[in-house]
């Protein structure tokens, strides 16, 4: 009973502590209302004594109430960071993803029969920047990413990174979803490798491309966005004194989780 009654004072704590931080971060009245709402259930948490009900052990009531606990505070904070959303129009954004598409750049042929293909639109890319809402039909953003695709092993790699800056325009048609696109400009792409891969090596030009994308918001905090980018790396090489361009691919689809904050 005593080491229960711990264990709830423990929890009323940390909670506690962690809305009082959110309160101060953010400084806004509602947020300081979520606080005590969670205060308030959180007291009668501690003050509830573990009884047998209906043939269920003691810690099963009081996993409930720890349940219901933590289901009032995400409640609260969600509603409270809803009207930050509202009241401040330029956030902040990060966000990662999966992608897929593009030419076939290298290929990494391992010694027990498998292969991977390195593509000019693969395959991981993170972000951050910010998002800056007008009004409730338009919103802009602007990141700044790094996006690789990669085949490795123990005896080495063979990686294609480059560095995509975007910005983007957005139609909102309801308060859960935008529409939009613009402008990607991809800085210093280049395929390299080294252990069994040494040999492999090329460097492409800077390159510009379009983005068409759609986001929906499961919260004013939380963003799942699937997009298409189109864009084409150029690569210079000269054989018998004379230059060649050749031209690669580099069109994907994607699909990214956004935190705005």
């Amino acid at each position: 009973m005593r080491e229960a009654t711990l264990n709830q004072r423990g929890l009323f704590c940390f909670l506690s502590r962690f809305a009082l931080f959110v309160t101060r971060k953010q400084r806004l009245p509602v947020i300081f209302l979520a606080y005590l709402q969670l205060m308030q259930v959180s007291f009668r948490l501690v003050n509830t004594q573990h009884s047998a009900r209906d043939g269920q052990p003691p810690y099963k009531n009081t996993m409930k109430k720890i349940a219901l606990v933590i289901a009032v505070a995400i409640a609260s904070l969600s509603s409270a960071q809803a009207q930050t959303a509202q009241a401040n129009p330029l956030r902040f954004v990060v966000g990662a993803g999966l992608t897929a598409g593009g030419d076939k750049l290298a290929t990494a042929e391992y010694s027990h029969g498998g292969s991977v293909d390195v593509r000019a639109g693969g395959l991981i890319a993170f972000l951050g920047g910010v998002d800056y809402r007008v009004n409730q039909q338009f919103s802009f953003q602007g990141t700044v990413g790094f996006h690789v695709d990669q085949a490795s092993a123990k005896n080495g790699d063979v990686t294609f990174k480059r560095f995509p800056i975007e910005v983007l325009a957005y139609f909102h048609p309801t308060n859960n979803m935008r529409i939009g696109g613009g402008v990607r400009y991809v800085s210093s792409p280049k395929l390299n490798g080294d252990g069994f891969g040494a040999g492999v090596y090329q460097e492409f030009d800077n390159t510009v491309g379009a983005v068409v994308e759609g986001e929906y918001f499961f919260s004013p905090n939380v963003g799942l966005k699937l997009r298409y980018v189109k864009e084409e790396y150029e690569s210079n090489y000269v054989y018998r004194r004379v230059t060649y361009t050749e031209k690669t691919k580099g069109d994907h689809i994607g699909i990214f989780g956004n935190f705005y904050f």
